[in-house]
């Protein structure tokens, strides 16, 4: 996990450099303290999914700009371990597959959720629509104040701009795919 940090770090300092941005304007576009983002970026901090979320919405950047790798060829990926993220205190474990990529403005997670376990989203920036396509177990979406139950052959499209979740109404581990697509800035 420390190798994940690190790496989110080296990204939030980057975007903040190239930006030429200070922590204290960091921190008032995004929501998170100044001391925060600081030990983020030292990599003596992970953030939450929450907390990068805060981040990427504040500056207005993809959430997997902290996960990216180099451009090849072709990607084939898979699910790393160490570049694996928690919420719900282990119960909810995103696998970034294919990291923000800005000609196509699209990422791709392969996401666990423990039975019961639920998940909420904060709004992403006006535009964003994210796919949810189930692969095992029954998932129940909240988007906005509405409700939408969600099996293995089924998937949803809805804009994120409104507080979503995700709700692993089954008792066995729910999977699903997750693909964000971001409109052009």
């Amino acid at each position: 996990m420390e190798q994940v940090s690190l790496k989110i770090g080296e990204r939030l300092k980057e975007i903040r450099n190239t930006r030429h941005l200070t922590l204290d304007e960091v921190a008032e576009l995004t929501g998170v303290s100044k001391p925060m983002l600081g030990q983020i970026e030292r990599g003596q901090s992970s953030p939450t999914i929450n907390v990068l979320w805060k981040i990427s919405t504040g500056l207005k950047i993809p959430l997997s700009f902290f996960c990216r790798q180099p451009e090849t060829e072709y990607t084939v990926a898979g699910l790393s371990e160490k570049e694996m993220i928690t919420e719900e205190d282990g119960g909810m474990r995103a696998y970034p597959l294919f990291p923000f990529d800005p000609a196509r403005n699209l990422e791709v997670f392969y996401i666990e959720f423990d039975a019961g376990v639920t998940h909420g989203s904060l709004p992403h920036v006006a535009g964003v629509e994210e796919y949810i396509l189930p692969v095992q177990g029954t998932l129940k979406m909240v988007i906005g104040k509405k409700e939408v139950f969600l099996q293995k052959r089924q998937s949803i499209r809805f804009g994120a701009d409104v507080p979503h979740a995700y709700h692993n109404v089954s008792d066995e581990v729910c999977t699903v795919y997750n693909v964000i697509f971001y409109p052009d800035n």
